[in-house]
């Protein structure tokens, strides 16, 4: 079993780009160009599911994650 991440993708208005994983509620980044917002929105929804496998709050489909930027 796997989890999909979708990333969806905003450009505000002095620049920089934000990123939200859908799943993850609250778990956004900014950044100054696209991949560079998806890199720290990655890096940052890793951290909090590792976080709740840690505390025993995910399952094991946690185990294998897929992003998918929008």
């Amino acid at each position: 079993m796997s989890v999909v991440f979708r990333i969806e993708l905003e450009h505000e208005t002095d620049g920089r780009w934000i990123a939200e994983v859908i799943e993850l509620p609250g778990v956004l980044a900014y950044g100054a160009t696209q991949e560079e917002a998806v890199a720290h929105v990655q890096a940052l929804a890793l951290r909090v599911v590792a976080d709740r496998l840690d505390n025993n709050e995910a399952g094991r489909e946690f185990l294998n994650i897929s992003f998918l930027a929008a």
